[in-house]
């Protein structure tokens, strides 16, 4: 159950964070990614049931987009090597100290919107750095 203050918790904790449409509910596939433009950002969103994840669209190992590879079991999965990407924390599946950037979204009112860091900021690794 989620409370008022986990609420006003998540929205402290995203505050520097700016929140940008993406689409509809809807526009989104399950399983399927896409890969959108956000202040020269280009970022894969991820449907998996009724959760929305969003990470780095560029693997770093060969360049690819993640938005073309398919979703497996809370990873997404390369589509030029098969290197595979924790959906939740970006980490790279093989050797978790690599791994991608992650980005948060919610939804409001049946729209999907994806948080980029103010003023240039960097999104939030979420894989532990080395």
């Amino acid at each position: 159950m989620v409370t008022d203050a986990d609420s006003d918790r998540a929205e402290m904790s995203y505050s520097n964070y700016e929140f940008h449409r993406v689409g509809s509910v809807a526009e989104f596939t399950d399983g399927r990614g896409r890969a959108v433009c956000i202040d020269g950002r280009v970022i894969a969103i991820f449907r998996v049931g009724e959760r929305f994840l969003a990470i780095d669209d560029r693997c770093p190992h060969a360049g690819a987009s993640l938005a073309a590879g398919y979703v497996h079991e809370g990873t997404v999965v390369c589509p030029r090597h098969a290197w595979r990407f924790d959906l939740e924390t970006g980490a790279w599946a093989d050797y978790p100290k690599l791994g991608v950037e992650t980005y948060p979204v919610r939804v409001d009112d049946d729209q999907v919107l994806v948080g980029v860091p103010r003023d240039g900021k960097d999104a939030e690794q979420s894989a532990p750095k080395s």
